[in-house]
């Protein structure tokens, strides 16, 4: 029953986000006339379907619990700050900073494509799975980091950025999903994770498309690597276990509930 639920909820929000998202988006943005607002908007209509989905798998559990947004902001804030230091020192003294910079279409590039995504790929396609299921981390994060990685394939039509893309999102995807867990299943890590990423890649003329350069993804990595240590550092300070671990990768031999 419950993976019934969860499967049709989800394939109903994909159908309405794939087939009404831009038509949601440009109602909204003929009434508002904001292109940012008609994107919140056009986004958080598409959520109703995963909204509805969850409340009728846990009807006693509310959504901020459900979609792990009752953890500590400034935490992950700090978190994802912190990691992401070397995208922006990197980027300061190798790229230049654009002449222009459009404050809508930073905010719809960074912020709330950061807020959504994670809420719908980290909080409900993985990390419901992960939390509330026998299914270990990989098997969890498979599904949900091929659609994230599907989803940004628009950025190019060449055969082998569609490649290093995907290749460079789905990696990703896992890695977020990685964080969101050991920071005791606090979204606003990865959402701060993904926003800081996003706005140093837009502010700074690093490349096209999330494909990248040389010093544009080395930074990146080391970021990854900053972000990784921090994590562990904490976790080991605070003599808090590992969520995941061998015997949670596949499946879960003790189920973790949180």
């Amino acid at each position: 029953r419950f993976f019934l639920i969860f499967i049709l909820g989800f394939t109903i929000y994909y159908f309405l986000d794939f087939f009404y998202f831009k038509t949601i988006q440009n109602f909204s943005k003929s009434i508002f006339h904001s292109k940012a607002i008609a994107h919140v908007t056009a986004y958080t209509i598409t959520l109703i379907p995963l909204i509805v989905t969850l409340k009728i798998i846990f009807p006693k559990r509310n959504i901020p619990d459900l979609f792990s947004l009752n953890k500590p902001m400034i935490q992950g804030f700090t978190l994802a700050l912190t990691g992401t230091l070397p995208m922006l020192i990197g980027y300061l003294i190798h790229f230049k900073i654009i002449p222009t910079i459009h404050l809508e279409t930073l905010f719809i590039n960074t912020l709330s494509s950061a807020f959504f995504e994670e809420i719908i790929f980290r909080a409900f396609l993985i990390g419901i799975l992960y939390r509330f299921t026998r299914l270990g981390f990989l098997s969890s994060v498979l599904s949900g980091s091929l659609l994230f990685a599907q989803v940004h394939l628009y950025q190019s039509q060449d055969l082998v950025e569609l490649t290093e893309i995907f290749a460079i999102t789905f990696l990703g995807s896992i890695f977020f999903a990685w964080a969101y867990i050991e920071s005791k299943y606090n979204l606003w890590t990865a959402i701060f994770l993904h926003f800081f990423m996003n706005l140093y890649w837009e502010i700074f003329n690093v490349s096209e498309n999330v494909s990248g350069n040389f010093y544009g993804n080395l930074y990146k990595f080391l970021s990854i690597a900053v972000l990784t240590v921090v994590i562990i550092y904490c976790k080991r300070k605070n003599k808090t276990p590992f969520e995941i671990t061998g015997k949670s990768l596949f499946i879960k031999i003790k189920e973790i509930q949180s």
